[in-house]
């Protein structure tokens, strides 16, 4: 794909995730989330902190565009390493965790995961733009932009630090209001909790994995992201 159509597509992505991001902050101000998320409000759930995640990513990758556009090819190789790093360890990782784990737990019992009191909260559209739609829009992130992933060490460390920040967060929420973000884990035993953690972590992983696999697939292993880019500018 051309830098000028990538920079499109990515301008794209970056409108979509900041409008959904945008709705998702007038209906906190509408106080609709008051109910069944008092403390935290939807930043509480990892769906919605994906959304933002998402529409940083999108934002970094149409800033590298740019610059390759301009022909600026020192600052834009620079942002390569950073951009697939981020994709590597959480952009890619956790669109596909929160998809698949959200229809998995839906389809068992939606009152697990998306009670349907939520249902006057979130349009169906709404719920289909974050946990259905961003499968096959990180899928097609990964075939259209040309990337390497880091090194194991960078990747997996990433992807560690993020999957902990999170759980802490729920800990969090649940030391200040007594309630966990997810219906999920009410009524479980600690050592049930941190069974639930370490077999969500491994899935996590498992996805990063994955995402590597694909990316070699597809890229191969010691592409040269600054001459593909030359290339198809001429």
């Amino acid at each position: 794909m051309k830098p000028s159509s990538l920079f499109l597509c990515h301008c794209l992505g970056l409108a979509w995730y900041a409008f959904l991001v945008h709705v998702i902050r007038q209906t906190e101000k509408r106080g609709k989330f008051d109910d069944f998320a008092a403390y935290g409000g939807p930043w509480q759930f990892l769906t919605v902190l994906n959304l933002v995640l998402q529409a940083f990513f999108y934002g970094f990758s149409l800033l590298a565009d740019a610059f390759v556009l301009l022909k600026k090819y020192r600052i834009a190789k620079s942002m390569f390493s950073f951009r697939d790093l981020i994709f590597a360890g959480m952009a890619f990782p956790t669109s596909v965790f929160v998809g698949i784990s959200f229809w998995t737990l839906y389809l068992y019992d939606r009152e697990l995961v998306y009670p349907h009191s939520i249902d006057t909260v979130i349009d169906i559209w709404m719920n289909h733009a974050m946990h259905t739609l961003l499968l096959p829009l990180i899928l097609l992130e990964m075939l259209i932009t040309p990337r390497r992933y880091p090194s194991k060490g960078k990747g997996l460390g990433l992807a560690i630090t993020a999957v902990s920040a999170y759980m802490c967060w729920m800990l969090w929420i649940y030391s200040v209001s007594g309630r966990w973000p997810y219906p999920l884990f009410q009524g479980l035993s600690h050592f049930s909790i941190v069974i639930v953690f370490l077999v969500s972590t491994a899935i996590y992983l498992l996805i990063y994995n994955t995402g590597e696999f694909l990316c070699r697939m597809i890229w191969g292993d010691t592409i040269v992201i600054l001459d593909i880019y030359k290339k198809k500018s001429k």
